[in-house]
């Protein structure tokens, strides 16, 4: 399983120490790692598929002083996809209006029939990336239909159907961001955790060097805005659970890799 990381401030925070911790977890996922740091509607976005622990120019990132008000970080187990470059979390992706939206899923799709066009569209192999193309197609659609662009809580509703939609009997763990609103959704216990403090939130997959850790509310997507909570979605109740029948799956998935 991947492993999340992110922040939403109302004002730049250091964060070398908890990317350092966050990143020394590549011992467990070595398949490839990645940040995306925001400014406005663009996207800073650096990220190889190698080992975290074992990259010379992260080592070297590591180092310098990372001062961030918004930021994601992934580091990747693989189930689907090959260990390249177009796999390697996040993805990013511009919607018709020009917004921008980034994404990092920790999980896997093993159903979802309105995801499956996107395998011939999508640049790499990964069913995350799948994701993020099903989303910018709505978003498509959403806007030509009403002629605009879409404000944020038609955003945030929107995502909210679409998450609602793609969740059961799937593993759906995603940090997205589109320039103005983060969006944190889990749907598998004990796997994503936030922690707040003034007017910060920090959501990791596991807790790292500091107090007040607490699990995101599980099943319910979240949207921050500078550190703050803005909008609360949907209680669709499709926890997942593991069964022998998905590892299975994912055991076939990853011996072909």
């Amino acid at each position: 399983m991947c492993e999340l990381f992110c922040v939403s401030s109302g004002e730049k925070i250091n964060l070398n120490g908890l990317l350092r911790e966050f990143f020394s977890h590549a011992v467990d996922h070595p398949h490839g790692w990645g940040m995306a740091f925001f400014y406005g509607n663009a996207v800073s976005l650096e990220k190889q598929p190698e080992n975290a622990c074992k990259s010379s120019y992260l080592r070297q990132r590591l180092r310098a002083g990372i001062e961030a008000d918004k930021m994601i970080a992934h580091i990747r187990l693989a189930t689907r996809g090959n260990m390249d470059y177009e796999n390697t979390h996040p993805f990013v992706m511009r919607d018709n209006s020009d917004r921008t939206w980034t994404l990092a899923h920790n999980g896997t799709i093993f159903e979802c029939r309105v995801l499956e066009p996107f395998v011939h569209m999508q640049q790499g192999q990964t069913d995350s990336e799948r994701i993020l193309c099903y989303m910018i197609e709505c978003i498509n659609d959403a806007q030509i239909q009403r002629g605009r662009t879409l404000v944020p809580q038609e955003r945030f509703c929107l995502l909210d159907e679409i998450i609602c939609r793609i969740s059961p009997e799937n593993k759906l763990n995603l940090l997205i961001y589109d320039g103005a609103l983060f969006y944190i959704h889990t749907n598998y216990k004990g796997s994503l955790y936030r922690c707040r403090k003034g007017g910060e939130v920090v959501i990791s997959t596991r807790p790292l060097g500091r107090d007040g850790w607490e699990p995101v509310p599980m099943n319910t997507l979240l949207a921050y805005q500078n550190g703050r909570l803005v909008y609360t979605g949907t209680d669709h109740g499709n926890e997942f659970f593991d069964s022998e029948e998905k590892m299975r799956l994912l055991f076939l998935d990853y011996a072909a890799l």
